[in-house]
């Protein structure tokens, strides 16, 4: 008899709702995630590639230039702490519909050839990727509590995809709108197309499908007391610092080294595409070879030698450093897969989201920002790269710490 009521017990933490609903079901959550997935960062590598020529056709002078990659860090961090908020009360898909429909605005306003609007579409359009950014990972737990890792993949590469195409696709885009403010403008039909997704969410929430049982509501504040939430809050702060000041300012650098526009651009593709296979990799080693810190190691050193790369080698070879770059933004999923298994609840996993990406993004806005400012200060990159090589150290050390945290709840849940 104490048998049987074990493997009950056990099975109260992944809930067994998952495995009664439909195929048909399963398949709409993985569309929604991948639509999702293919919105969170078009929105900022499509204007990373066209920042160059932003600048020229609006004009606007160095402290913009330098405040524009930074708008979607400083965003991140404020708007994604009202996530839970909004989740208590349109859900989390109503949460992630009303996202995507915010970004598309955002992205439509910024076809407007004026830097004003520029600026406050870049702000919309990242307070919908902030709300989606935090909602996502709950999103994944509630709907695929057996799979969080394959579904964790499959929303980063998805993610990769749509940077890859839009920092390949901008510039060309512009070129036949005649305007890169109307380039940037064209991406809002890919977040109107992710909002539609999730239309049936919300009729089934309404026509009486139980919620998830609430549990004793988790505080943010109270997991930055713990070594824990410091622990992941500090990585996801670091990876945030490395991968948007290269996103912001790799094709610049690149340009300011002589390299053509579009050519950078394709740089910039270039790193988002090899984090595809990158991510599958790591994410193998941490669940099958149960190997996670050698996977964060691997993302680190990997970005070492890429931005050492940026430093040292010819403007010929920047094609290995956009390689090792796009290897070390493997690291992404990593972070997620911690926090998805960071609660016992959806609820608790949300409270760990909000703190590591309300704090992480905060932080993580002097990457892109202090790297412009130093740029204007210095006419040069060696600064910031230099500074950026000690980031990376950082990161080294914590995806460590974070490893030893990941292993009793990769057994547990897994």
């Amino acid at each position: 008899m104490p048998n049987k009521e074990k493997p009950t017990a056990d099975n109260e933490n992944p809930q067994p709702t998952p495995q009664r609903v439909s195929r048909g079901f399963l398949l709409l959550s993985l569309l929604a995630v991948i639509l999702v997935g293919l919105n969170l960062r078009a929105g900022i590598t499509s204007a990373s590639a066209l920042y160059h020529d932003l600048q020229q056709f609006l004009g606007y002078g160095p402290f913009v230039a330098a405040l524009l990659p930074s708008i979607p860090t400083l965003v991140f961090a404020a708007a994604g702490t009202s996530t839970a908020w909004v989740a208590r009360r349109l859900g989390l898909s109503g949460t992630i519909m009303l996202a995507l429909c915010v970004l598309g605005a955002g992205l439509a306003f910024r076809g407007v050839p004026a830097t004003w609007a520029l600026l406050a579409g870049t702000v919309a359009a990242m307070c919908g990727i902030a709300l989606c950014n935090v909602a996502m990972p709950s999103f994944i737990r509630e709907n695929f509590a057996h799979k969080t890792s394959m579904m964790t993949g499959v929303y980063t590469i998805t993610m990769s995809i749509g940077a890859t195409a839009a920092s390949s696709l901008s510039v060309p885009l512009a070129m036949a709108a005649g305007s890169p403010t109307l380039g940037l403008a064209a991406w809002s039909l890919l977040a109107f197309a992710g909002a539609l997704a999730f239309i049936p969410f919300i009729l089934m929430a309404r026509s009486g499908k139980p919620a998830p049982a609430a549990g004793p509501r988790a505080s943010a504040l109270g997991l930055l007391r713990t070594k824990r939430g410091l622990v992941i809050t500090g990585l996801f702060t670091v990876q945030g610092i490395l991968a948007y000041a290269i996103m912001s300012w790799l094709p610049t650098i690149l340009i300011f080294r002589g390299m053509p526009t579009a050519q950078a651009g394709i740089m910039l593709g270039l790193l988002q595409i090899m984090s595809i296979p990158a991510t599958m990799f790591v994410l193998w080693m941490a669940n099958k070879l149960n190997k996670l810190r050698s996977a964060m190691v691997t993302c680190s050193v990997a970005a070492g030698i890429g931005v050492t790369g940026l430093l040292l080698l010819p403007l010929d070879l920047a094609w290995i450093s956009a390689i090792a770059l796009g290897v070390g933004f493997a690291i992404f999923p990593l972070v997620l897969l911690v926090i998805s298994h960071s609660g016992e609840t959806p609820e608790e996993t949300t409270a760990m989201s909000t703190l590591a990406q309300s704090i992480g993004y905060l932080v993580a806005t002097s990457g892109p920002f202090g790297m412009g400012l130093l740029f204007a200060l210095t006419g040069a990159w060696t600064v910031p790269l230099v500074l950026l090589l000690g980031v990376v150290v950082l990161q080294l050390l914590l995806g460590i710490a974070a490893s030893a945290y990941r292993r009793p709840a990769l057994r547990r849940v897994e």
